[in-house]
């Protein structure tokens, strides 16, 4: 004991303004209309009341809004009730159950507190306040009451009340500046209005909800994570849990989205480069490691494509962060010339179980256990690979090099550009039923398929692009005729799990200028904390 409690102001049902602390004595008792213990409470406070009202205040402090009403008549109160129905009194006063008792002398000080129906503790009560009033003690007949009886839950611990009263408490993590809108304005369309969108409707990111995001990561809201390029917004986890909320997320993306913002705000990722050019590159998260499972992101079935939240709402939530905080619209800094879908989003997970190749990550220096976000830098894509009658390892390799010639122009080869190749699992079984055929062999068939003599890159009446025919025409022959690979090394070549058993088609992302002047591919280990 000893405690001084929160100052508050409320009114009672009547609409009178009633302000604690006061110059006397208080008993003060938190109660909602629908709990049987507070109702056993009432008519034992309304004798308190009656007893020493005149010398200390007596006030119950209701959860119940307009039933509280219904109690007061009920129990026939002359006592005043005050009207918590928003529960900020309950949770400043950090209530757990209701009746919640609290016996204050004249300086402020709580002498005692107790909850529920424990009936020593009343009659104790009861004593107490006539000695410090001086009066006869209340008549009340104690045996007809319970010996004990437990209290309920205070109201404002529902997690949906008590988001919102801690985010709008004065020690509140949330900084972020808050927008009213009119009653009447519809939310999404004022969202839509503001630009915060990314052309699909947003969930609107109110206190609670974000509140409830930043539960998902154990970074103090205030934490800066990155600063975002073009216009260099401070990205603290407070802001990328406000955009995580727009997107969909569920509060356990958290880490992941963290994740992917320090990997794409680096200098080596370049994402001022990425959302600028007017290729319409944008990034691609592979996902590794257990949290995949844990978060129920899809590796399987429709992988790449619609229908799973986790999927879809962290590669979307990491866009929002690009475009809000760092100011990349549309029509703005971004300045792609057709865009591409992936701009909404495009993150998966790769199927690590399903394959004999080390996945991803770990072929990047992470341990298998590691939980790793890749962001890669890509220009178009998925783009399918269909291979239905292949049954050689080495067919099935030469087909996925095939495909992989479009990147940027079958025409341009040796090209130091990244793609990213998603291998199915039917045309992975077929490259491994034989033995152990390995990454590094697939990397080197698809350069051996898509090897072409520097010839063939001259320009030509079909395709103006590659080499101008008077440079061809200073080069000899031999040099004309040295054979030059699709990608200037097997390095640029990255290889994935993931997809449906069913189907022998296999996928792949066409990548960006890599390089210094470009972008490079990082990893980032998930803080979980």
């Amino acid at each position: 004991m000893g405690d001084k409690q929160p100052k508050f102001t409320l009114n009672d049902m009547a609409g009178a303004p009633h302000t604690y602390p006061h110059p006397r004595p208080s008993l003060i008792c938190f109660v909602k209309q629908d709990c049987e213990t507070c109702n056993t409470a009432a008519p034992v406070l309304e004798a308190l009341h009656r007893a020493y009202g005149a010398y200390a205040d007596v006030v119950l402090i209701s959860q119940s809004g307009e039933k509280t009403r219904g109690f007061i008549e009920e129990h026939a109160l002359t006592m005043p009730v005050l009207d918590d129905r928003s529960c900020g009194t309950a949770f400043a006063w950090d209530i757990e159950s209701v009746p919640s008792v609290f016996w204050i002398d004249a300086a402020g000080v709580t002498v005692a507190a107790f909850e529920g129906f424990v009936r020593k503790d009343w009659e104790t009560l009861a004593a107490d306040m006539s000695v410090a009033t001086d009066q006869p003690i209340a008549q009340i007949d104690w045996e007809s009451l319970p010996a004990w009886r437990p209290g309920c839950g205070s109201k404002h611990l529902d997690p949906t009340v008590f988001d919102k009263l801690r985010a709008e408490a004065d020690d509140s993590p949330i900084r972020a500046r808050r927008i009213d809108i009119a009653q009447s304005d519809d939310v999404a369309e004022f969202m839509f209005d503001q630009g915060f969108s990314d052309g699909l409707p947003l969930v609107p990111p109110t206190p609670e909800r974000v509140m409830r995001m930043l539960g998902g990561t154990h970074r103090a809201p205030q934490d800066i994570i990155a600063t975002v390029p073009p216009n260099m917004g401070i990205a603290t986890v407070e802001k990328i849990a406000i955009n995580a909320v727009m997107a969909g997320c569920k509060p356990e993306y958290m880490p992941v989205i963290i994740a992917a913002v320090e990997a794409v705000c680096t200098d080596t990722f370049n994402i001022h480069g990425v959302t600028a050019t007017t290729m319409g590159a944008s990034p691609v998260m592979v996902i590794n490691g257990p949290i995949r499972h844990k978060l129920g992101m899809n590796m399987k079935l429709g992988a790449l494509g619609a229908g799973n939240r986790a999927n879809a709402t962290i590669g979307r939530a990491l866009r929002l962060v690009v475009r809000n905080v760092g100011g990349a619209s549309t029509g703005g800094v971004e300045r792609s010339t057709h865009g591409n879908p992936m701009k909404y989003t495009m993150c998966f997970a790769e199927w690590e179980e399903r394959s004999p190749w080390e996945p991803l990550h770990v072929e990047r220096g992470f341990d298998a256990e590691d939980s790793v976000v890749t962001v890669f830098a890509m220009t178009g894509g998925p783009v399918l690979i269909v291979d239905q009658t292949s049954r050689a390892p080495d067919q099935i390799a030469g087909s996925l090099g095939l495909g992989l010639e479009g990147v940027f122009l079958p025409k341009l080869r040796n090209l130091p550009v990244d793609a990213l190749l998603v291998v199915c699992p039917e045309h992975l079984d077929t490259m491994t039923r034989e033995g152990d055929y390995s990454k590094t062999r697939l990397r080197e068939q698809i350069q051996n398929v898509t090897t072409r003599p520097l010839s063939d890159m001259v320009m030509d009446e079909n395709c103006g692009a590659g080499i101008a025919p008077e440079v061809a025409a200073n080069m000899s022959a031999d040099a004309l005729a040295k054979p030059v690979p699709k990608f200037a090394s097997t390095d640029y070549i990255h290889v994935v799990v993931a997809g449906s058993d069913a189907g022998k088609f296999s996928s792949a992302f066409h990548g960006w200028a890599t390089g210094q002047t470009g972008s490079l591919s990082v990893s980032k280990k998930i803080d979980l904390g």
